[in-house]
């Protein structure tokens, strides 16, 4: 599976970015039975989950989040968006789009998912 994502880059605290994640099909991959999710890891800290949602379009989110992002797919142009309101500076860091391709999950596990190549979110205060 190759995941691409695109839409970071430096924004004021208060702003908004949206995030799009392009996944390409393969013979063991259908893009709408798959989960897929957005995780994110700051400088000198471990990576966590920010959003996920299902191939039934149940979403979680962290806590941190909450009510900020938004989580989207799109079955038809294979893709995932991650709308972020209202960043601040602790949402800095490299966002990362992953998808796992075992049908049914709630959520992808990201042990056993694909993950893309990352984009920088930077938020400055």
């Amino acid at each position: 599976v190759q995941l691409q994502a695109s839409g970071g880059g430096l924004v004021q605290a208060g702003g908004t970015l949206t995030l799009s994640c392009a996944a390409s099909e393969t013979p063991f991959m259908t893009f709408s039975n798959s989960a897929m999710g957005w995780y994110r890891q700051a400088p000198g800290k471990q990576r966590e989950m920010v959003a996920t949602i299902s191939s039934f379009f149940t979403t979680t989110y962290a806590d941190s989040v909450k009510g900020r992002f938004t989580i989207s797919r799109n079955n038809v142009k294979n893709t995932i968006d991650l709308q972020m309101n209202s960043l601040n500076p602790e949402d800095t860091a490299v966002y990362y789009c992953v998808s796992d391709v075992r049908p049914g999950l709630m959520a992808p596990d990201p042990e056993l998912s694909s993950w893309g190549q990352g984009t920088l979110v930077t938020v400055s205060s």
